[in-house]
C-alpha cells in the first residue's frame, strides 16, 4: 500500500481509566492506593466499572465482580460512580478537541475521533496536535488521554490502545504492518468471539494473517463481515469523522440490566424482559422510530454471555411485540432453569415510524390488534410524561423483588447508538 497524497489525518483520543481518573481528581488521596469504581455489592450490582493503574497491577479487570477483584487485591478501595460528573468532564474534554477542528465525533463518553487534516497549518503535524491535546487535557482537566494518529479511523483507534497511559502512537502507511500485523486478530475492531473462532479454524491467528487471507474465502465463511474485516486489516477504512453539527443517526436502541438475584423461573425472566422491552419501546416512540430486528443478550453468573437476534415480520415500536420476540429467542437459545445474571434487549434495523410497508393478508388482520396496543402504549407514554416512569407499568413488573425499576436506575444501562 503506497502513500497517498490525499491521506487524511485522523486522531482517536481515549481517556485513560476515565471514571477512576475523575474520582481521583476530586479525591487525590485515591491516587496513592489501588482503587476502582464499582456498583453496590449488596444489590449484586458489584461490578468493577473502572480502575486506576495501581489496581491494574494486581490484575483487577473491568466488568469482574467486586469480590473477585478483592480476592486479587484485598486492600482495593471501592468508590461509587458519579455519572453526572463523568458527563461534565467528557463535555469539557471534547470542547478542547473542538478548539483544533470542527470534525469531532464522540464514540463513547471517554473516546472521540478527530479529523485534523485541515488543521495542520495552524497547529502542526498530527503527532504534534496529539501531544498538544494530551498536555492540555492533563493540565486543564486533570485526567490523561492516549492518542492514536493514523490515516483512518480503525488504525487511529488501535493506536490509542497500543500504548497507555498518556501516550501518542502514530500508525502510518510505512509502519502499520510492523506495529499491527503481529497482534492477535481479536485486537482488530469488529472481530468478536464468534468471528475469532471462525478465523481460528481457518488458520488465521494474527491481523497479518487476516490481511493476507483471500477475501473470497472470508466472505464465504463470514459473509459481508468477512469483506469488512479484510478491508480493516489492510487499512482500508474511508468512513468520515462526523462534523460537530452533524446529527448522529441512531442505529440501535437497547437496555440491559443486572438483577438483584439470578433469574431462574420463567415468570422472573418474563418480568425482566417486559420491563426492558417497555423501556426500549418507549424510547423508540420518543425517537419516532420502529425496529425491524430484536436482539437479546444473556449473561450467566459466571459471566458467560451469548447474543441472539431475530428479524421481525413487520417493524414495531410496541413493548408487547418486542417482549414476545425476545422471550421466543430466550426459549430457543437458553436452557430452562439455567440462572441468568444479566439480560439485555436491543432493537436495530431502525426506520421512521411512518415509512409505508407492504403487509400480508394475515398481517393486515393482525394490524387491528396492533392499533389497539399502540393506543394503550401511547397512553402510557402520556401518563408517564406527567407523573413519572413508575406511575404506570405492567402487572408482571409491579412489586417484583428483582431490583427492576423503570425510573432511572444505575443498574439499567440505556444505549442509543
Amino acid at each position: 500500500m503506497e502513500k497517498s497524497n490525499t491521506d487524511r489525518i485522523i486522531l482517536h483520543c481515549d481517556c485513560n481509566n476515565f471514571f477512576a481518573s475523575v474520582e481521583c481528581f476530586f479525591r487525590p488521596e485515591l491516587k496513592q492506593v489501588p482503587m476502582a469504581v464499582g456498583g453496590s455489592e449488596d444489590n449484586r450490582h458489584g461490578i468493577i466499572l473502572a480502575k486506576n493503574e495501581k489496581a491494574k497491577k494486581f490484575g483487577v479487570k473491568t466488568a469482574e465482580t467486586i469480590w473477585q477483584a478483592k480476592k486479587k487485591c484485598p486492600q482495593l478501595v471501592i468508590v461509587p460512580p458519579h455519572h453526572g460528573e463523568y458527563l461534565r468532564f467528557s463535555e469539557k474534554i471534547n470542547q478542547i478537541y473542538r478548539d483544533y477542528t470542527d470534525y469531532v465525533e464522540p464514540c463513547s463518553i471517554d473516546e472521540s475521533w478527530l479529523d485534523v487534516t485541515g488543521s495542520t497549518k495552524l497547529f502542526g503535524s498530527g503527532q504534534e496536535i496529539a501531544d498538544q491535546l494530551r498536555k492540555r487535557v492533563r493540565e486543564e482537566i486533570g485526567v490523561t488521554i492516549s492518542v492514536g494518529v493514523s490515516f483512518n479511523k480503525i488504525f487511529a483507534k488501535m493506536g490509542s490502545d497500543y500504548k497507555k497511559p498518556d501516550a501518542t502512537t502514530v500508525i502510518d502507511r510505512e509502519n502499520y504492518r510492523s506495529i499491527l500485523f503481529g497482534l492477535n486478530v481479536s485486537e482488530l475492531i469488529s472481530v468478536g468471539e464468534s468471528s475469532q473462532k471462525t478465523l481460528s479454524k481457518l488458520g488465521i491467528k494474527t491481523i497479518g494473517d487476516l490481511a493476507k487471507a483471500s477475501e473470497e474465502m472470508l466472505v464465504a465463511y463470514l459473509g459481508k463481515q468477512g469483506k469488512t474485516l479484510h478491508a480493516y486489516a489492510n487499512g482500508n477504512d474511508d468512513r468520515p469523522v462526523a462534523h460537530v453539527d452533524e446529527e448522529r443517526e441512531v442505529k440501535s436502541i437497547g437496555n440491559s440490566m443486572t438483577f438483584r438475584r439470578d433469574l431462574c423461573k420463567a415468570e422472573e425472566i418474563r418480568a425482566g424482559v417486559i420491563a426492558l422491552s417497555d423501556s426500549v419501546a418507549a424510547r423508540l416512540r420518543r425517537h419516532a422510530l420502529k425496529a425491524g430486528t430484536v436482539q437479546v443478550t444473556i449473561r450467566d453468573p459466571n459471566f458467560k454471555t451469548i447474543t441472539r437476534q431475530k428479524t421481525l415480520s413487520a417493524p414495531t415500536f410496541l413493548a408487547k411485540e418486542i417482549s414476545t420476540v425476545a422471550l421466543q429467542i430466550i426459549r430457543a437459545s437458553w436452557p430452562a432453569n439455567k440462572p441468568i445474571r444479566l439480560l439485555g434487549v436491543t432493537c436495530s434495523g431502525l426506520m421512521a415510524e411512518n415509512v409505508p410497508i407492504q403487509l400480508s393478508l394475515f398481517e393486515k388482520e393482525a394490524s387491528v390488534d396492533t392499533e389497539k396496543q399502540e393506543k394503550v402504549e401511547k397512553a402510557m407514554d402520556e401518563v408517564r410524561k406527567r407523573f413519572g416512569m413508575d406511575s404506570v407499568s405492567y402487572g408482571t413488573v409491579v412489586g417484583n423483588d428483582l431490583g427492576i425499576r423503570l425510573s432511572k436506575d444505575p443498574t439499567i444501562t440505556d444505549k442509543d447508538e
